[in-house]
């Protein structure tokens, strides 16, 4: 038995959370309901001006892990964070939730830990704003080939695609995964990255993975249409399992040339931040114990489903007694 059954890695954020009215949005120039990048001064300004704060470990990869602690599997992630107060709080917030931290924060990091600064204002519109810091400066010196062979699988955040350096350590963590006779995966993230890469976002599903996951517009954008299903065949001629959610149509999966098709119930979500992520973690847990396919897309389903019904991108309940509920453990 492997020491791991998921390996993530991905961006690591810490989400700064507060409440806010509409006249402090204007005041500090925050445009409201949307995410915009900014630069370490800016960071830096609006954080200091932050009420009261709640902070809680974030980024997409580092969600579905932390999806998979809630269901007691034996994960870890990998990410870059500093050694500053953030960055301490991080690692320290994965490892209570039973998530195998892998890198200690890096001691006089080049940039500060990663945050996003989200305003929440009275009509609960979120306005979002993200300094990407030291997370998107991971490396192939990140990855530990000792963690990444003991490992059944291991889990990539497509939003790290943009560098080179980010692309390398995808390389160096997939092939090392293999080696050692685990699966390699990507979440696609996010369809405009696939339009800045699209052929080496190809060349490593079709050459180095195992299994890929995205929405309909994420697979879609891997080949510039809007035919779904000659996308989805596209892709499974290059990689064994392709894993696609389409919204309130359900979750198709194409395993090794075979469709399975999984409904859900379609229903109005709280907050959808995180059921793409919440998805993967009950998912790649029905892959790691073994469950068909079927039965892992409904572990999936049932695990967005939670975290729609309630703010933030993490399980508030215990996804093992919902999978118990509808007869899936």
């Amino acid at each position: 038995m492997k020491k791991f059954q998921v390996v993530g890695i991905g961006n690591a954020v810490v989400d700064v959370i507060t409440r806010t009215d509409d006249a402090f949005l204007g005041d500090m120039g925050i445009e409201k309901g949307i995410m915009q990048l900014i630069e370490q001064d800016r960071a830096k300004q609006l954080y200091a001006a932050m009420g009261n704060r709640v902070q809680t470990p974030g980024g997409s990869v580092a969600n579905t892990i932390a999806g998979l602690g809630n269901l007691d599997a034996r994960a870890a992630f990998i990410g870059r964070v500093a050694d500053d107060d953030l960055g301490v709080f991080y690692s320290s917030a994965m490892t209570n939730e039973g998530i195998a931290f892998a890198n200690e924060p890096v001691p006089g990091g080049e940039l500060p830990t990663s945050r996003s600064m989200i305003f929440v204002s009275p009509d609960g519109e979120r306005s979002m704003n993200t300094y990407l810091g030291i997370s998107a400066e991971l490396s192939s010196d990140d990855v530990d080939e000792d963690v990444l062979e003991n490992a059944e699988t291991v889990f990539l955040e497509g939003y790290l695609f943009d560098k080179d350096k980010g692309k390398e350590a995808f390389l160096k963590a997939a092939r090392a995964c293999r080696k050692g006779g685990g699966m390699a995966g990507i979440a696609i993230s996010d369809p405009f990255c696939v339009e800045r890469h699209r052929d080496d976002f190809l060349r490593l599903i079709e050459n180095d993975m195992d299994y890929v996951i995205g929405n309909e517009d994420e697979i879609r954008s891997l080949y510039r249409n809007d035919d779904l299903e000659a996308d989805l065949k596209a892709v499974s001629s290059i990689c064994d399992l392709v894993i696609c959610t389409r919204s309130g149509d359900g979750v198709t999966i194409v395993d090794r040339g075979t469709r399975i098709d999984v409904p859900v119930t379609k229903i109005v979500p709280v907050d959808a931040t995180g059921a793409g992520d919440q998805f993967a973690a009950g998912f790649l847990y029905g892959l790691a114990t073994g469950a068909s396919m079927e039965t892992a897309g409904r572990m999936g389903v049932v695990a967005a489903t939670e975290v729609i019904g309630h703010l933030g991108p993490r399980p508030e309940a215990s996804l093992p007694d919902l999978f118990r509920k509808q007869g899936l453990l």
